[in-house]
């Protein structure tokens, strides 16, 4: 540090450089030399969006902001660094940037500030192709964030946004899906994202939850509001298709399957959407079913899932193994007893059919009192 130019030198220079910044670079000289690192930060941030001043952003952090970043708050140090460091094109710099960075802030001594930074590191080195290093990384950030409480919601955006985006570029469905939606937990899609960026977002958690192998509960993405980006749009279909499987309703997932080819991937995993279907299906047959009528035949399990009979021991075995149904078998009778099944969001269709069921319960329950009065009336005391 002692090598460095002195700041407000620095900032002396700068206003006879850029007289079109002197405004702000005299607040800057004037805030550091009494010492308000707080309004001085609120002014560095806007400096940073000056468009005129964005090929003296890099400069400024390097000579003005590192020198006084321990007098800085240390998040607020690395929120500078990491939108600086946006300036940087060459792959090399813009990394050893952020690791100089990192070196200020040891993450023992500022874990959110290290975490904020190492998740801007992962993501470079997503960019550039080092997926190793990028799974490092967030390795420790993970850690980093589990290990302290109370961290801030930017923070944790950050930490998501890229884990999501690591897990995109592996096209592992699962672990994207859920990063996804806890990285929009974090942010406030409307003010926080593009509307490109929505779109782009609602599409491929669309599409992971579709593809996931793990994944036969919709709800918190039904439910979220990122799905109506996709209204008006050439994608608006996969929202239709997503109630479709949280239905499990055949008929119209047959209905919607002609729409495959716009979508590569769906088309080259009918298969496995076939299946995924047939076992939400399934799982929507025994929930329709009240708890002592659950015991069903193969032959009713395959006109409800519309497979041959034959292939019902296979689907009723992969429900099973999923826990998406809890159960038994009976091969040689060609009858499953099913205990219990996975809870899922439901619809407003379903909701009826729930209320229905609620309704008819209370009336049996209704008869059952009346009976015991008629029979044996001192048995029931009125109060």
């Amino acid at each position: 540090m002692s090598n460095r130019e002195d700041p407000d030198a620095f900032l002396n220079g700068l206003r006879s450089r850029a007289p079109e910044l002197q405004e702000i670079a005299e607040r800057l000289r004037s805030q550091h030399a009494r010492k308000l690192w707080h309004q001085l930060t609120g002014t560095l941030f806007q400096f940073l969006d000056i468009p005129s001043a964005k090929h003296l952003q890099v400069e400024v952090f390097e000579k003005f902001v590192r020198p006084i970043g321990p007098k800085l708050n240390q998040l607020r140090f690395a929120e500078l660094a990491v939108k600086t460091s946006q300036q940087i094109s060459d792959p090399a710099q813009h990394v050893q940037f952020l690791v100089d960075t990192l070196t200020q802030l040891p993450k023992d001594e500022h874990p959110q500030a290290h975490a904020r930074v190492l998740s801007t590191v992962a993501h470079a080195k997503l960019l550039y192709g080092d997926l190793e290093g990028t799974k490092t990384d967030l390795d420790v950030c993970s850690e980093l964030l589990d290990n302290f409480d109370g961290v801030e919601q930017s923070v944790h955006a950050a930490f998501y946004s890229v884990a999501s985006d690591f897990y995109k570029a592996k096209a592992d469905y699962g672990p994207y899906y859920k990063h996804s939606l806890l990285y929009l937990a974090c942010v406030n899609p409307e003010t926080d994202m593009s509307p490109e960026e929505r779109v782009n977002r609602a599409h491929d958690l669309s599409i992971s939850a579709l593809l996931g192998a793990t994944i036969y509960n919709f709800g918190e993405l039904l439910m979220h509001p990122i799905l109506d980006s996709l209204e008006n749009t050439a994608h608006s279909w996969l929202k239709n298709l997503l109630f479709v499987f949280n239905e499990g309703n055949i008929g119209k997932f047959e209905s919607l399957a002609p729409l495959f080819p716009k979508e590569a991937i769906l088309q080259e995993n009918h298969p496995f959407l076939r299946q995924k279907i047939c076992l939400m299906a399934l799982m929507e047959a025994v929930f329709k079913r009240s708890t002592n009528k659950r015991t069903m035949s193969f032959q009713e399990i395959a006109e409800e899932t519309k497979l041959p009979i034959d292939e019902v021991e296979h689907l009723l075995m992969k429900a099973l193994s999923l826990k998406l149904i809890r159960g038994s078998m009976d091969q040689v009778d060609q009858r499953a007893q099913i205990t219990w099944v996975q809870p899922r969001v439901l619809s407003l269709e379903q909701i009826s059919q729930l209320a229905g069921r609620l309704t008819s319960w209370c009336e049996k329950l209704s008869g059952v009192e009346s009976a015991v009065k008629l029979a044996s009336p001192d048995l029931v005391t009125l109060r």
